[in-house]
């Protein structure tokens, strides 16, 4: 059938002498020069022709692996060449295909067609594509196959071109301080892109520097850290850095480093030492919960750990339990602290000895020192000491708005000191809302406003004022009391309900239900949960209509049975849980309708009229009827508001046409003439009935005529703090900016020399001074209302 031939250049003599004796016999496939050994692979058998007794085998076309290094730079670089002993009888076109040459990545490989040599044309990475597997073709010239397709395998050999990386820049390791030759500590791990099973990966870890002394070592196959040698202390070193190394080709190549850093840890070591052997400290007699000094320890030991926090005790010279003392957690130092008051006149110094201990055990092997114990001297002095309130806080209750003057309670303290008769004075420093009055001598509290649960100055239902107790002494000493006031809500409001109307379907299981809701102006507990409840005395609702509770503010009605279509009241009581309940009667409105098949109503309207029951069309009857009754109502009130303006406008002498009082003069001052008609107000004349006006926080009225000499009204003082003020610090302000002289309207000064410019309508003395009985007095109608009368009387001389 023919054979194959794969050589690193053309063909030569050494091939053709391969190809002698078999040819028809299948094909040899070499990939060595002549001088070396041939390798010949075991070939395929197929069924053939027998001839002469024999039978002849045809073999296929196999092509070995070849090996190509990664990284060739010499491109295009001739890599194989096939053969087909074909070629000797006629023309051979050699082809292949595959990753490589006509798929992902293109064009690295091609043939020619002609010698069947394959070329390289890029450089080769290992470790992105390891090795190509193609296909190869010899065909005729016209296209046959002159062979059966075979593999061509291209492996791709490895150099050595990537550096070994740590998996991190930077590795920490922990470790207990003492700790034992061997001890690990940590590993630390890189990776190397080369190929694993040659050297080009084989790693090697090594530490090139680390802090001193060494205490360190690293196994060169695993990376893992370990102890060296004893002596580990975390107080003479808390951590250690160490200069990693990794390095391929079995250490001997590529190589880069990383950085560890080895933190040691803390062991109770070390003991807390006081710094002195003896405290002195000085406390006031007849004290307690006072703090009357430090003593303060040395530990070496890791800074707020168990190791190093400190407990203290007092192991004597406290019989009576006077003292106690504790560990501040910031600066370790022991605080002593006076529990109990002590007497000046019976002892006036105590010697106490105290004992400090890390909250971790000390390891055995510390020896233990008397510098853990110390003395401490506590001096008592006879001082004057401030009052001491006798309950501190003092909480009271009292119930919200409260009568104002009413006392809710006694904040009292009392003078610690022996044998000294002190007066104590009491006072409020803290009321942020002026609710509270504090009496001086007896510290009893009382109301000043009433007290409201909704206030902000509340905080969770208390209010807190601060009351300070001051003696007479000299210098005075002062205390402060805190009074914690809690105001009790009162349940007085009942529950409202939301919604007073609804519809249901009129089949018990058709649609949903009404869900109602209720709310109360009262703050829990005086409010929800609620308790929704028809009215039992009635059989029929309790039959036919169910109510649940949802929640505490929330419930369902229900129908229990099917019922006619209309409108139904229901009488529906809503009690709160307050103390004690209180209940409201509501009126709900239902309207059950007819629904359809998803349980949705068909209309209101059509559940009024389709039912044909007379109570729903006389229920709409009277509704529309109320509402024309109260409009009418307010068209009445309306109109008669009206007339009662007009009436008032009019006056007393409204009706009288006989009414020529426009004024009252005074004679016998002289001032503007006619001009001069406001000195009074008329509408106290004409309407005595109404009463004056009273002024606020009954305050003098002020004149509207009072000439510009008098005193100004006083206006208030700048705004108060106390928010129930403000309403009367506005009102003082506006009837005083009202009662000012000084702003207009107001009249104007007298001239007492002058009589006045006159009237516009000229003098009269011409009435009776002219002699013409012919005189034309229509002019008097177009003086206005004031010569109406005048107009009148000499009016039938117009004529």
């Amino acid at each position: 059938m023919g054979a194959a031939c794969i050589s690193h250049c053309e063909t030569t003599e050494w091939a053709d002498t391969v190809l002698e004796g078999n040819e028809g016999m299948g094909q040899v496939i070499s990939v060595t020069p002549p001088d070396e050994e041939v390798r010949v692979l075991h070939l395929w058998h197929q069924g053939g022709n027998t001839i002469s007794g024999m039978q002849r085998f045809r073999r296929a076309w196999v092509i070995p692996t070849i090996s190509v290094s990664e990284n060739m730079k010499s491109i295009p670089s001739q890599i194989v060449q096939i053969k087909s002993d074909k070629q000797y009888q006629s023309s051979v076109i050699y082809s292949i295909k595959g990753p490589g040459v006509d798929e992902e990545p293109k064009g690295i490989f091609t043939i020619n067609k002609t010698t069947g040599i394959v070329y390289l044309n890029a450089m080769l990475d290992r470790e992105k594509i390891d090795r190509f597997k193609l296909r190869a073709f010899a065909l005729d010239s016209d296209g046959a196959p002159l062979e059966d397709p075979t593999d061509l395998e291209i492996v791709v050999l490895d150099q050595n071109d990537n550096r070994p990386v740590f998996s991190q820049a930077l590795f920490r390791g922990y470790v207990l301080e003492n700790a034992i030759p061997g001890t690990l500590v940590m590993r630390v791990i890189a990776t190397d892109a080369d190929d694993a099973n040659t050297d080009n990966a084989h790693l090697k870890y090594s530490i090139i520097q680390q802090d001193s002394p060494e205490m360190f070592s690293i196994h060169q196959d695993t990376g893992e850290i370990r102890t060296v040698q004893v002596g580990l202390d975390r107080e003479g070193m808390g951590s250690y850095n160490l200069t990693v190394q990794v390095a391929d080709m079995m250490g001997e190549g590529l190589s880069s480093t990383a950085r560890a850093v080895i933190s040691i840890g803390d062991l109770n070591d070390n003991a807390p030492l006081f710094t002195q052997e003896e405290f002195v400290m000085e406390v006031p007699e007849q004290s307690s919960g006072l703090d009357v000094g430090r003593v303060s320890v040395t530990d070496r030991d890791l800074r707020g750990s168990p190791n190093w926090m400190v407990k203290y005790a007092i192991i004597s010279g406290d019989p009576q339990g006077a003292f106690a003392i504790r560990t501040d957690p910031q600066t370790n130092e022991g605080i002593l602290a006076l529990v109990k008051p002590l007497d000046y006149e019976a002892n006036t110094i105590h010697n106490l000895t105290v004992f400090a201990e890390n909250e971790a055990p000390l390891l055995p092997s510390v020896p233990r020192t008397s510098r853990s114990q110390a003395r401490i001297k506590v001096i008592v002095k006879n001082l004057n000491e401030p009052p001491v309130f006798s309950e501190n806080p003092m909480m009271v209750r009292v119930k919200e708005r409260i009568s104002p003057g009413s006392v809710i309670g006694v904040f009292t303290a009392k003078d610690p000191d022996i044998g000294l008769s002190q007066e104590i004075r009491y006072s409020l420093i803290s009321d942020p809302a002026n609710w509270l009055l504090v009496d001086v001598q007896t510290g009893q509290i009382g109301t000043r406003y009433s007290m409201e649960r909704k206030s902000p100055f509340l905080e969770g239902g208390w209010y807190t004022a601060l009351i300070a107790a001051a003696d007479n002494a000299v210098p005075p000493l002062s205390s402060t009391g805190t009074l914690s006031v809690e105001v009790i809500e009162l349940n007085d409001h009942a529950p409202v309900l939301w919604q007073h109307s609804g519809e249901l379907c009129s089949g018990p299981h058709h649609g949903h239900g009404i869900l109602l809701s209720a709310t109360d102006e009262d703050m829990p507990p005086q409010s929800h949960p609620f308790h929704f409840q028809l009215d039992q005395s009635s059989i029929a609702l309790t039959l036919n209509w169910s109510i649940s509770e949802v929640n505490g503010t929330h419930a369902m009605l229900e129908l229990l049975t099917e019922v006619e279509e209309g409108v139904y009241t229901l009488p529906l009581l809503v009690s709160d849980s307050g103390d004690p309940p209180l209940a409201q009667l509501h009126m709900l409105n239902v309207s059950v309708c007819r629904c359809d098949a998803v349980g949705i109503c068909r209309g209101s309207a059509a559940a009024l009229f389709s039912s044909g029951a007379g109570i729903s069309l006389s229920a709409l009857i009277i509704i529309l009827s109320s509402v024309a009754l109260l409009l009418v109502l307010a068209l009445l009130l309306l109109l008669f508001r009206c007339t009662a303006s007009n009436t008032a406008q009019k006056g007393l002498l409204s009706d009288s046409e006989d009414d020529v009082r426009d004024n009252i003069l005074n004679y016998n001052e002289q001032g503007g003439g006619e001009e001069d008609q406001d000195a009074y107000d008329m509408n106290r004349l004409r309407n005595p009935a109404v009463a004056v006006p009273p002024s606020p926080r009954f305050k003098p009225p002020v004149r509207r005529d009072a000439p510009y000499s008098q005193t100004l009204p006083r206006y208030p003082q700048r705004p108060t703090k106390r928010p129930s003020d403000i309403a009367d610090f506005i009102h003082d302000g506006l009837q005083a900016a009202d009662s000012d002289p000084s702003v207009p309207p107001y009249d104007t000064a007298l001239i007492y020399d002058y009589e006045g410019e006159g009237s516009v309508a000229g003098t009269l003395s011409s009435i009776f001074s002219s002699e013409d009985s012919d005189q034309d007095y229509d002019y008097l109608q177009e003086w206005g209302p004031r010569f109406r009368r005048l107009a009148d009387m000499y009016g039938d001389q117009c004529l």
